[in-house]
């Protein structure tokens, strides 16, 4: 695995400093989240374990890292033509407050399958989500011929310089609250929270160990680690419905070149995770965002004895009965 080294950083579209300044622009948009010592989480090996509670954020998710970087980013000329995006809903409600904070039009584009509450989200702001049939080419058909029409900017969920940045900057504050952390694990859909987080922690703390963690159902990380290439998602109907989509252009290259393993969690271990995470924890976190829960319960063995981070990255949870369901599958 390559390490990154602070004057090999701009091989990749985004750099350690991208990351610094990213901080410094939104930290007056987003909250600083805690970080949360767990103790009794059934089958968990780790000698500690420390939750990244991106479900506490603004909106719930970590989206509004990035999405505030790349809108506050824009020049006034670029951000008077409006922002467009596509989304299966944590990025669209991110990018709409977002332009909401800047006084300027947000175009939503987001798939039919998308989550009520994540729809809901959106609404609640004050903008009708654009609605397209659930494939990666059907949302971005419909964000291109919206940004052809309005002449907004297009600011992707994952595959964008100043949406990564702005996603790393979790990883900052994670470095920060947590000294002795030796092991890291965070959801991997398109990529950006999990490379913002390794051109933050493989610049500054190199010898920490960076896991993907992914569910089984939607397996294209793991699946492109091993062919070299971005491979496609082959199945929509993962109950992590924010980890669906496939790897970036800019995100790929970054988690090729410098994560230590993608994990692939089943959807029995989600289940279970969401669940663990309420009862134990008292936190409310979507299937999507307990991914990493979920491959540690799934791996134990790779986590036994180690100081692990885990990074809830989202708590927009569409289905309560989750919380319970486990107790049926565990």
């Amino acid at each position: 695995m390559t390490v990154l080294q602070p004057h090999h950083s701009n091989q990749f579209s985004v750099s350690l400093s991208d990351i610094q300044r990213a901080r410094d622009r939104i930290r007056t948009f987003v909250r600083q989240t805690p970080v949360l010592d767990v103790v009794g989480l059934a089958g968990c090996s780790t000698q500690r374990l420390w939750l990244k509670c991106e479900n506490l954020q603004h909106g719930s998710a970590f989206k509004a890292r990035g999405a505030c970087n790349a809108v506050m980013a824009l020049s006034d000329v670029e951000a008077a033509r409006g922002v467009v995006t596509h989304s299966s809903g944590n990025h669209a409600a991110a990018l709409a407050r977002a332009a909401i904070q800047r006084g300027i039009p947000a175009h939503i584009v987001m798939p039919l399958n998308s989550a009520r509450v994540k729809l809901q989200a959106v609404r609640s702001l004050g903008i009708e989500p654009i609605l397209c049939a659930p494939t990666s080419a059907a949302r971005e058909s419909m964000a291109a011929e919206v940004q052809q029409r309005t002449g907004a900017t297009m600011i992707h969920p994952f595959n964008h310089p100043d949406v990564i940045a702005g996603q790393g900057t979790a990883a900052l504050e994670i470095l920060e609250q947590v000294p002795d952390v030796d092991t890291i694990v965070v959801p991997v859909g398109g990529g950006g929270l999990l490379a913002g987080t390794l051109l933050a922690v493989k610049t500054l703390r190199p010898e920490i160990c960076v896991i993907g963690a992914e569910p089984e159902w939607a397996d294209d990380a793991f699946r492109s680690l091993q062919s070299g290439r971005i491979e496609p998602a082959l199945r929509t109907d993962s109950i992590a419905d924010g980890l669906r989509t496939p790897l970036g252009t800019l995100t790929f290259p970054v988690i090729q070149a410098l994560v230590d393993k993608v994990l692939c969690a089943s959807e029995e271990h989600i289940i279970r995770a969401t669940g663990e995470v309420a009862a134990v924890c008292r936190l409310i976190a979507e299937p999507s965002g307990v991914v990493p829960v979920a491959v540690m319960l799934q791996h134990p063995q790779i986590f036994a004895g180690r100081n692990v981070v885990a990074l809830i990255s989202g708590g927009n949870l569409d289905d309560p009965t989750l919380i319970t369901r486990h107790l049926t599958v565990a």
